[in-house]
């Protein structure tokens, strides 16, 4: 006979240890974001090139874009606390790098280049695994809290990184910020750490489309592609990306350019199309 398991000694599950992980990835968002923002206002300091700030958010999109198919194939396959540590991990390992490059006067824009297709890649990972994890972590019938909580840390970091970011960067520096991300980044991995996070049941669809990982990423584009609606839909949503890609790549410099590279001013905007997209949403929600 199995002894009794001990709950005290389980890994925290369902709601609270969802609860758990998404605060500390909340925390983890929004320095991200200051070091994201604080990165960038160095590259324009640097370079004054709204070219160079493009082509840096080209090595972030790019690679997360090629390597998206193969994560999903991968979340899918593997363990998804593990792919959401490693992918933290990655994102962690580049801002570490950076952070020591600064502290030490050798940091060049194509490391900063560099660092930003690690972010890519690490993003590509990141964010299908989490999503993944709600529908196993959280019961059936916390599933719309969890959606409202998640939606909170994709949109709830945009509105104060910005502004807060605009007004450390003259105090501590860009080293400063990026020591806060670093720090932030573990206290993610230790609340993983501490969860159970369930690895979902094997269905006979799923494994009637298991092979290399190459054949899974493709199942993807296929279900798609054979569904007309959905390929009308994506082609909308592509085409509303790129024109905000385009203009979206020119703000950060028109602002800077016309406020004597004032991050605080920079910062105020962000904070505020933030707002607008907060406010935007909780109108379509209602």
């Amino acid at each position: 006979m199995k002894p009794e398991r001990n709950l005290s000694d389980a890994p925290l599950h369902g709601m609270i240890g969802f609860t758990i992980v998404l605060i500390a990835q909340l925390v983890s968002v929004l320095a991200s974001n200051m070091g994201s923002f604080a990165l960038t206002v160095w590259a324009y300091q640097e370079t004054g090139s709204a070219t160079t700030l493009g082509l840096v958010s080209a090595c972030f999109t790019v690679p997360f874009i090629l390597i998206s198919p193969i994560a999903g194939a991968m979340v899918d396959r593997y363990d998804r606390k593990l792919m959401m540590m490693v992918s933290d991990l990655g994102a962690v390992l580049a801002t570490t790098a950076i952070l020591v490059l600064k502290a030490t006067g050798r940091l060049a824009l194509w490391q900063y280049g560099a660092a930003a297709v690690v972010y890519g890649l690490s993003g590509a990972f990141q964010w299908p695994a989490y999503m993944a994890a709600i529908t196993i972590m959280v019961p059936k019938k916390h599933l719309g809290r969890a959606n409202g909580m998640m939606m909170l840390v994709e949109s709830g970091p945009g509105v104060f990184s910005p502004v807060l970011a605009g007004l450390l960067l003259p105090a501590i520096g860009l080293t400063g910020i990026l020591s806060i991300d670093v720090v932030t980044f573990f206290l993610a991995i230790g609340a993983l750490l501490v969860v159970h996070v369930p690895q979902p049941a094997k269905t006979a669809e799923g494994q009637a489309v298991k092979g290399n990982l190459l054949k899974e990423g493709l199942y993807g584009f296929r279900y798609i592609f054979e569904r007309r609606s959905l390929v009308l839909l994506l082609g909308l949503i592509l085409c509303l990306n790129f024109a905000y890609g385009l203009a979206g790549s020119l703000i950060t410099p028109m602002v800077l350019s016309r406020t004597g590279n004032n991050a605080a001013v920079l910062g105020t905007v962000d904070s505020a199309y933030a707002v607008g997209g907060v406010v935007g949403g909780a109108i379509i929600s209602a």
